[in-house]
């Protein structure tokens, strides 16, 4: 397993980004600490310059496992459920439009925040069949690039669509693509599962990427989740992607970051 960590690649209002700003400065910190990768946030992809980010990413020695998406329902409110349709579609052409660049780094995509809520006036049901529709359409046109999306089920004070690893994996089931898998986040686990190795090993065919952070949101180590039965766990499942940092900038961004990674290799990673 490698180690990464979350770098947007503008300025952003999402407050679990330890890194933001000047990115290539972030970049260079984020490869001095020793990641192996910087999972980007990109919130429009036509606002990246993939040129300059390969040669960064070269520069500084740093792969890209994941894309993140969910700055775009933060700051414009796209999402694959909103009751108006034109939303809909442009939280879908949003997402595809994410595919080249993740073909071309080899990242994959993240659906967090993006496929949205139960809006008032919307049955539940409506709102699971058009993120199920939009799901497709973008595994679909992930697929032919040979691109994967994972799925981030996310805690029910934030959305009630997809909350556990079961949710997801009946997701998975009734989209059918075999590119589209799940991520987990412990942070999101430590509310929502019974048992979070249980629900690992559940998840681990379809176990795309995995997000840490601890039971408070800071840095592993800062809170109460035994970090060390997780990661054997994950051992044990064959799990051999990314454990990528996604905490909140406590007490500041290098602190979080220079704690993480010290937690991760004191796992083995």
């Amino acid at each position: 397993m490698k180690k990464a960590i979350v770098v947007s690649t503008h300025a952003a209002q999402f407050n679990a980004v330890a890194f933001k700003g000047n990115l290539e400065a972030n970049l260079a910190r984020v490869a001095s600490l020793g990641y192996d990768g910087a999972e980007l946030a990109i919130r429009d992809p036509r606002a990246v310059d993939a040129e300059a980010l390969a040669d960064l990413l070269r520069k500084y020695g740093l792969e890209v496992p994941a894309i993140g998406t969910g700055q775009a329902w933060g700051e414009e409110g796209l999402s694959f459920t909103d009751p108006d349709a034109r939303v809909r579609r442009a939280a879908v052409e949003r997402v595809k439009s994410h595919v080249p660049v993740a073909a071309r780094f080899g990242a994959v995509i993240i659906i967090g925040l993006l496929r949205g809520i139960v809006r008032p006036g919307v049955a539940h049901a409506q709102a699971w069949a058009w993120m199920t529709e939009a799901l497709r359409e973008c595994a679909e046109s992930a697929l032919a690039a040979g691109v994967r999306i994972a799925v981030e089920p996310i805690n029910r004070y934030e959305t009630t669509l997809v909350n556990t690893a079961a949710d997801g994996l009946a997701l998975l089931e009734q989209v059918g693509m075999p590119n589209l898998g799940l991520l987990l986040d412990t942070f999101h686990m430590n509310i929502e599962e019974p048992d979070i190795h249980r629900s690992i090993r559940a998840a681990a065919p379809r176990l795309f990427h995995f997000h840490v952070a601890d039971s408070n949101r800071w840095y592993p180590g800062a809170g109460h989740l035994d970090f060390p039965a997780i990661m054997a766990t994950l051992r044990d499942v064959g799990y051999d992607g990314y454990i990528s940092v996604e905490a909140m900038p406590m007490p500041d961004g290098d602190t979080c970051a220079a704690e993480a990674i010290k937690a991760m290799r004191s796992w083995g990673l």
